[in-house]
């Protein structure tokens, strides 16, 4: 089984070809089916992000070897739906809201994300309908509209909406040339500063956390960078999620992100102080928001790493942080609409989608394994880092850098295997367990989801 895939993810990071070795493969049949090689594309992120964990593990223990990493298809297949699976109480959340999913238009087809209640008024402002116009009335008034013009009234709106466009459409786009030449994952030094030592763990240490003592500041929201800090927080790490006190979270989507993590509220124009305090002893800062949208409150990586030196910072955003598209919304089934996928999966006439939310997920664990990474190069010589993912570049290396690997594997009967039960304070909580794993790495999160915002804005 070819294994370069992972061998490009972990490159992407930084990470020691002679490592791609210790990781290995349980291929299964019939997981994530798809015209694009998505089982491929999820197995190498995942492959990458645990490889990067057993390699800090064994620099913090002192450890030659660095810990075996198995990757097994069904585990992935599971995590990389991992919304899907939740259940609180016995019942399925509803992945998406009457107004997200695709319409007729007049020319075509486009798709809208109205899942959070300010994106759906923003919408109808776009398509000039009232507050409560129902699916009916937005439907008979985007069939009248072409699919540009919905789009860039739902972008002047401050909504979101992209027009269907074939792949080869999306490659002569400026924003797609602009992505085109960023690497997979953008990473680099910030300051000379010295790295802050972690303490060593023991080398019998069990589970092996690998991220324990480091503290994770979260500004994220929906998936991608939800799924790192998630991942983080699997490994030890304290993560401290923030979120604006106006912009609550939907709470199905704050459960399935929100394992082993803590949630407060922090209105960062009113309440710098805290947040200050907080940064002081951070060691790594997520953001997931719009590329400028925090720069205001001075959280530009060099920003943060000049009040905090030693800092990692890690941001994602939809379309990169560059380009006409650089300061537009974005969601994963919107950069899947645009860049091709959505065609390339259905056709023209009947656009389709991945059997996950792919981008959100493999980004994130790309995003997870970034971090990792420049903690352990910070051991060795310093220096504040950033990492910087985009949904729309992951896009591209599923689209035009990934072949679909060999048939053949284990048969996959569905992912009751790797789903558990847990009970929370938000009811009893069926969820997907981590994918991440190599040998004496934890099998589980410490702790379940807590409701949103309902710890205080402080440290462990």
């Amino acid at each position: 089984m070819t294994t370069e895939h992972t061998e490009s993810a972990w490159s992407a990071v930084g990470g020691d070809p002679a490592l791609v070795p210790r990781i290995s493969n349980v291929v299964r049949d019939g997981v994530l089916e798809a015209r694009l090689p998505v089982r491929e594309l999820a197995r190498a992120c995942v492959g990458a992000c645990a490889l990067a964990a057993a390699e800090l593990g064994a620099r913090r223990t002192g450890t030659v070897e660095v810990p075996a990493v198995r990757v097994d298809d069904g585990a992935v297949a599971a995590a990389f739906t991992s919304e899907r699976q939740l259940l609180v109480d016995g019942r399925a959340p509803v992945s998406f809201a009457p107004l997200s999913r695709f319409w007729r238009t007049a020319d075509g087809w486009v798709r809208t994300h109205a899942n959070y209640p300010h994106h759906r008024a923003r919408l109808l402002v776009s398509l000039g309908l009232p507050e409560g116009a129902s699916p009916e009335e937005a439907a008979a008034r985007i069939a009248e509209l072409p699919a540009r013009e919905v789009e860039e009234a739902a972008y002047g709106a401050g909504g979101l909406a992209v027009a269907l466009r074939a792949p080869e459409e999306w490659a002569a786009h400026a924003q797609a040339v602009e992505v085109a030449a960023r690497p997979l994952v953008e990473r680099g030094r910030l300051d000379a500063a010295h790295a802050r030592v972690l303490a060593p763990l023991g080398a019998g240490a069990t589970p092996l956390l690998p991220a324990a003592g480091l503290r994770v500041l979260d500004l994220t929201r929906v998936l991608a960078g939800p799924v790192a800090t998630r991942t983080l927080a699997l490994l030890g790490a304290d993560v401290l999620r923030l979120d604006a006190p106006r912009l609550p979270e939907l709470p199905d989507q704050h459960a399935d992100t929100g394992f082993g993590k803590r949630s407060a509220t922090l209105d960062l124009a009113s309440d710098r102080p805290v947040f200050e305090e907080l940064l002081a002893s951070a060691d790594v800062v997520v953001t997931g928001y719009r590329p400028g949208a925090l720069d205001r409150f001075g959280l530009s990586p060099e920003a943060l790493a000049e009040r905090r030196p030693g800092l990692v910072v890690a941001q994602v955003s939809a379309w990169g942080a560059y380009g006409p598209w650089a300061g537009r919304r974005g969601f994963d089934s919107l950069v899947q609409v645009a860049t091709g996928i959505a065609e390339t999966e259905g056709s023209a006439e009947r656009p389709g989608a991945l059997p996950a939310q792919a981008l959100d997920h493999g980004t994130g664990y790309l995003l997870a394994a970034g971090v990792l990474r420049a903690v352990t190069e910070q051991s060795y010589d310093g220096g504040s880092r950033f990492v910087r993912l985009a949904l729309a570049r992951t896009a591209r290396w599923l689209t035009a850098e990934m072949e679909p690997g060999p048939e053949g594997g284990e048969p996959y009967e569905g992912p009751d295997a790797w789903l558990a039960e847990t009970d929370s304070a938000l009811g009893r909580l069926r969820y997907a367990r981590p994918p991440v794993s190599f040998a004496g790495g934890p099998a589980d999160w410490a702790r379940p989801s807590v409701p949103w915002g309902s710890d205080p804005a402080t440290w462990a």
